[in-house]
């Protein structure tokens, strides 16, 4: 069972977020031969206040 953990600063919308779902499960499928119903994805979203990117936050660096 493919289980895939994506960790995104938080802001997408839930279509976008559907759409990755969906590429990232088509992408298990074709790669590895996976049944469909046995990939799993996970979204964790962390506040930009609580990403860094270079020594500074996500949110500091305007995104």
């Amino acid at each position: 069972m493919p289980i895939m953990q994506v960790h995104l600063i938080a802001g997408r919308s839930e279509e976008q977020k559907a759409r990755l779902i969906e590429a990232l499960t088509m992408a298990a499928v074709e790669a590895l031969d996976a049944p469909i119903e046995s990939v799993r994805v996970l979204i964790n979203e962390i506040p930009a206040c609580d990403f860094g990117i270079a020594g500074q936050t996500a949110r500091q660096r305007g995104r």
